[in-house]
């Protein structure tokens, strides 16, 4: 009989994919909430961009409407003067470019730019 190959994952190895995981569900745990933001930002927007209520572009009532929104969905990262509203032939465009810094673990941020829109 020939002889058998041991096979399995060593100690070093274990904790090295431990670590891996580790970093990877913490950057996923700090990252996800700024894209989730985001989301519901371009939501909001467009929301609003296809309300006909909103059609004649009065910046005041947009405001107050996202207000509105964000305060229920505790949106931070913009403020509703922050909300560029541009009205062509097409209709209403709602936009806005923000930057997030996440701050990941000690002195490790991720800057993540956003620019969400209606369009």
């Amino acid at each position: 009989m020939g002889k058998q190959r041991e096979s399995g994952l060593s100690m070093s190895m274990f904790l090295f994919w431990c670590v891996i995981l580790a970093f990877g569900s913490l950057l996923a745990f700090k990252l996800v909430p700024a894209y989730t933001d985001d989301l519901t930002i371009k939501r909001h927007f467009r929301t609003i961009a296809g309300d006909s209520t909103f059609a004649s572009g009065n910046r005041r009532e947009i405001e107050v409407a996202f207000s509105k929104r964000a305060e229920i969905d505790r949106i931070d990262a913009i403020s509703p003067k922050d909300i560029v509203v541009s009205k062509d032939s097409s209709g209403l465009t709602l936009s806005a470019s923000y930057t997030r810094v996440v701050p990941i673990v000690a002195n490790l941020s991720a800057c993540i730019d956003f620019n969400p829109s209606s369009r």
